[in-house]
């Protein structure tokens, strides 16, 4: 049966093939080709990979970047769409969902949001339901730099605190808006707050994520 994360994988090939490696994407900075060279630099350079968090490896994972961005579009597209080698730990199926479900669907919709005719897309019930447990573990650790109390909810009233504090704001919506409001693309996810002006404000602007 086929996973979530194979899924937005394949969709987030998809999405980068039908771009093009010079469209904007929302993650600041990088055009489509840079998007790729990333999903593919984590899963085939742990040596480097580990520089997405840790400053000791950012020379490292410059080069890697730099030497992948390099490469032909489409074999970035291929490397995507093939998965990561049978050595890395993201060819454990059980690992592969639990650490790229949310990374493929948040990059897939950074590629979809990015350009101007852009719409939701509706997520089948199974994988919204997966796609907020995910965030209710991850919720403290993507909402660690709130300058204001942070409550997220679902439409159905669950509820899960992302930091906590005064003023509080409450942002409401489905469980993959809510995933891409706590990952930084506040601007681009379809959500409702509720809170003090200053507080919301404050929020929308914040650097939230991993």
């Amino acid at each position: 049966m086929s996973t979530h994360a194979k899924r937005e994988r394949l969709l987030l090939a998809d999405l980068l093939e039908s771009a093009g490696p010079e469209a904007p994407t929302l993650c600041d900075g990088w055009r489509t080709r840079e998007l790729a060279a990333h999903v593919v630099v984590r899963e085939r350079r742990p040596d480097a990979a580990g520089g997405i968090l840790l400053n000791v490896l950012k020379a490292r994972l410059d080069k890697a970047m730099a030497e992948y961005t390099a490469k032909p579009y489409e074999e970035l597209i291929q490397l995507i769409r093939t998965g990561p080698p049978k050595m890395s730990v993201y060819s454990l199926k059980q690992i592969d969902e639990a650490a790229n479900a949310v990374e493929f669907y948040v990059h897939a919709e950074d590629v979809r949001r990015a350009q101007p005719d852009w719409s939701p897309r509706e997520l089948d019930p199974v994988f919204s339901d997966s796609l907020w447990s995910r965030l209710e573990k991850l919720a403290r650790l993507t909402g660690r730099r709130s300058p204001v109390g942070l409550v997220l909810r679902r439409p159905n009233g669950q509820t899960a605190v992302a930091h906590k504090g005064t003023p509080v704001v409450t942002v409401t919506g489905d469980p993959g808006e809510l995933t891409l409001f706590c990952f930084g693309r506040q601007a681009a996810s379809r959500i409702e707050l509720d809170g003090e002006k200053d507080a919301v404000a404050k929020l929308t602007t914040a650097k939230l994520g991993l």
